[in-house]
C-alpha cells in the first residue's frame, strides 16, 4: 500500500462534526456539537537522541487530503510549518492501523517498529464556532527511532529532518502538533 494517488476516493476519516440529520425517535450517539477528532501521531526520534522529533513540511503536490484529511487550503496555511507525520483515523479504523498507514502513506516504510499507543485527550472553545461549545481532540501517539542520516525524503514532504523542539516556537509547528509534543513530554521554546 503506496501513497494514495489523486484520483483515488477520498476515505471516510473520524473526523466527526454535528448534522442537520433528524434522528426523532431513535437513540443515538450526540457528536459535541463542538466537534470531535481522533487522531494517531508518530513521534520517531533518533538512536539516543530523545530531544529530537522526525518534523516535516509537507508537499504540495501529495495527496494530503487522501492521506491526512489535510485539505489544499489549510495545506497552503502549513507549508512553511513544521508538523508531525499524522492523520485522522478513518471511520473503524484502528489507532494502530492508522498508525502503520501513515508509517507507509507518508513516510515509505511500513516496517517501522512502533511502541504504544499513547492516550490523551483535550477539550477547548471550537475554533470555527466558538459559541458551539468545546471541541475534543482525542490523540493516539505511537513512538519510534527514525535513522539520523541516509533516507532519501519521501514524495509526501517537501522536508524532513529530525529537529530539537526546545529550538521550535509554536508558531513554527502547525496543526496544533505543539501541543501533541508537548503532551508527549517535549519541550517548546515559548
Amino acid at each position: 500500500m503506496g501513497v494514495p494517488s489523486p484520483t483515488t476516493p477520498s476515505p471516510r476519516f473520524a473526523r466527526y462534526r454535528p448534522t442537520e440529520r433528524d434522528v426523532r425517535g431513535r437513540h443515538a450517539w450526540a457528536v459535541p456539537e463542538g466537534g470531535l477528532c481522533l487522531s494517531t501521531y508518530l513521534i520517531l526520534t533518533p538512536e539516543g537522541d530523545d530531544r529530537r522529533v522526525l518534523l516535516g513540511r509537507p508537499s504540495l503536490d501529495a495527496p494530503w487530503e487522501a492521506m491526512a484529511a489535510l485539505q489544499k487550503v489549510h495545506l497552503n496555511d502549513v507549508r512553511d510549518r513544521w508538523i508531525l507525520p499524522a492523520s485522522h483515523l478513518r471511520e473503524f479504523e484502528s489507532p494502530t492501523a492508522a498508525a502503520r498507514r501513515i508509517a507507509t502513506e507518508e513516510l515509505g516504510d511500513p516496517h517501522i517498529a512502533l511502541r504504544g499507543p499513547e492516550t490523551f485527550s483535550e477539550a477547548y472553545p471550537s475554533p470555527l464556532d466558538p459559541e458551539s461549545g468545546d471541541h475534543w481532540d482525542f490523540q493516539f501517539i505511537f513512538r519510534g527511532s527514525w535513522p539520523r542520516e541516509g533516507r532519501a525524503t519521501p514524495p509526501a514532504w517537501r522536508e524532513l529532518r529530525s529537529l530539537e523542539t526546545a529550538q521550535l516556537s509554536r508558531r513554527q509547528i502547525a496543526r496544533g502538533h505543539g501541543d501533541v509534543l508537548e503532551l508527549a513530554g517535549f519541550a517548546l521554546a515559548d
